[in-house]
C-alpha cells in the first residue's frame, strides 16, 4: 500500500535524492542538502497542536511505498504566503490608451509588480518520481493536502493560491525570464529560481523594475508564454482547474506560469469532504470504489481505500485500511471521492 504522511527527519537521504532528479527544480524543494534539511524541521515544526490560525507554516508529505519503505514524491502547503517574507507576482491590468478626434481606443496589457503580505494559503511542492507516475499516484499526492486543509481548516486562510510552473521551451530556456528578467537580474533563470527558493529574496526588491512593463512590447513568442504552464504541469492544471480553481490575473516573476487561486471552502475535494466515525473493522475490504480517505491526526496518514457508509453515517473500513491511516473502531476519518 502506498500511503502520505508528514515528512520526518531520517526522510532527508531519499528526500535529497528527489530533489536531484527534479528537472529544472522546484523553487521550494531546490537540490540542495542543507535547505531540504532546514525545510524538514520547518515542516516538523508546523504540525505542533497548539497553533491555532493561518501563520508562517509549511507542511510537507510525502507518498511512501509502505513495503519498500521508498519515497514516491511530495506535495506541501504554506499556510500563509508572505508572511516574513513577501511574496511576489506580476499583477495583469489592463490599461485604455484613446484619442478620440482620430477614433483610436486600445486596450493594452500591462504587467505590475505586486508585494503581498500575509497572503493566502499556497499549494506546492508537488512531485513523483517519474517510474511511479500513473495509477492515481499524481492525484493522491495532490489532492490529499485539500483533505488536510478540511481536517484542519483553522490551519490555513480562506483562500488558497496555487502557483504553476511556467513555460521551459526544448532548450531549457525560459522565454519571459530571457525577455525580461535577465536584463535586470545578470543570472540565468535557474540561478535566479533557486536563490529565490533559498529564501534569498531581497535581490527581488533590489533589481526588478519598479515601472509597468507594456506586453505588447515583448517579441510575439514571449507575449505567448504568459500565464502558459510547462508542459509536464498540464495534468496538474488540469486537475486545479476541476477542483474548482481559475486563474487571479498574476504570474510568476520568472518563467510567468500562471497564479490559480480558489476558495478553500469550495475546492471540490473540501466541500465533498465526509467526516465519519469508524464503526468497525472488516477482515475483506468493502467491494465500490476506492476514496481518498485519511485520518484526522496531525500524525497524518492518507491513501486510497473502499469504505461501505452505514445507515447512522458511520463507515466500516478494512483492518488493512485502519491499520495504514493508524485508525481504529471510534475513531473519525475524512474521506472524499478521488474525481
Amino acid at each position: 500500500m502506498q500511503v502520505i504522511r508528514p515528512i520526518r527527519t531520517d526522510d532527508l537521504p531519499q528526500l535529497t535524492a528527489l530533489a536531484a532528479t527534479i528537472s529544472g527544480g522546484l523553487t521550494s524543494l531546490p537540490n540542495d542538502a542543507d535547505f531540504l534539511e532546514a525545510r524538514i524541521n520547518e515542516s516538523l515544526r508546523s504540525f505542533d497542536p497548539k497553533i491555532r490560525r493561518a501563520g508562517d507554516e509549511y507542511y510537507l508529505f510525502v507518498l511512501e511505498d509502505t513495503a519498500t519503505r521508498e519515497l514516491l514524491g511530495t506535495s506541501g502547503i504554506h499556510a500563509r504566503v508572505g508572511g516574513f517574507d513577501p511574496f511576489y507576482s506580476y499583477e495583469i491590468r489592463q490599461k485604455t490608451f484613446a484619442h478620440e478626434p482620430l477614433g483610436i481606443r486600445k486596450e493594452v496589457a500591462e504587467l505590475h509588480l505586486k508585494k503581498t503580505h500575509k497572503g493566502p494559503s499556497e499549494i506546492g511542492s508537488l512531485f513523483l518520481r517519474f517510474d511511479a507516475r500513473g495509477g492515481g499516484r499524481g492525484r493522491l499526492l495532490s489532492l490529499c493536502r485539500f483533505l488536510f486543509m478540511a481536517a484542519f481548516p483553522k490551519r490555513f486562510d480562506t483562500h488558497v493560491l496555487a502557483e504553476m510552473r511556467g513555460y521551459i521551451d526544448a532548450a531549457g530556456k525560459a522565454p519571459f525570464w530571457e525577455s525580461v528578467g535577465r536584463h535586470f537580474f545578470e543570472k540565468d533563470y535557474y540561478t535566479a529560481d533557486f536563490l529565490s527558493g533559498l529564501g534569498n529574496k531581497d535581490f527581488i526588491a533590489d533589481l526588478m523594475p519598479e515601472h509597468p512593463i507594456y506586453i505588447t512590447l515583448l517579441p510575439r513568442e514571449v507575449q505567448a508564454v504568459i500565464g502558459r504552464v510547462h508542459p509536464e504541469t498540464e495534468p496538474a492544471l488540469a486537475l486545479l482547474h476541476h477542483e474548482g480553481f481559475s486563474e487571479s490575473g498574476e504570474v510568476d516573476i520568472f518563467d510567468a506560469g500562471p497564479l490559480l487561486v480558489a476558495e478553500l471552502a469550495r475546492i471540490r475535494t473540501v466541500a465533498s469532504a465526509t467526516i465519519a466515525k469508524v464503526a468497525a473493522l472488516l477482515d475483506v475490504a468493502p467491494t465500490g470504489p476506492g476514496q481518498f480517505v485519511a485520518n484526522r491526526s496531525l500524525d497524518f496518514r492518507c491513501c486510497t481505500g473502499a469504505l461501505a457508509e452505514n445507515p447512522d453515517g458511520t463507515v466500516s473500513i478494512s483492518r488493512e485500511l485502519a491499520a495504514a491511516l493508524d485508525v481504529g473502531a471510534g475513531d473519525n476519518i475524512v474521506w472524499s471521492p478521488p474525481r
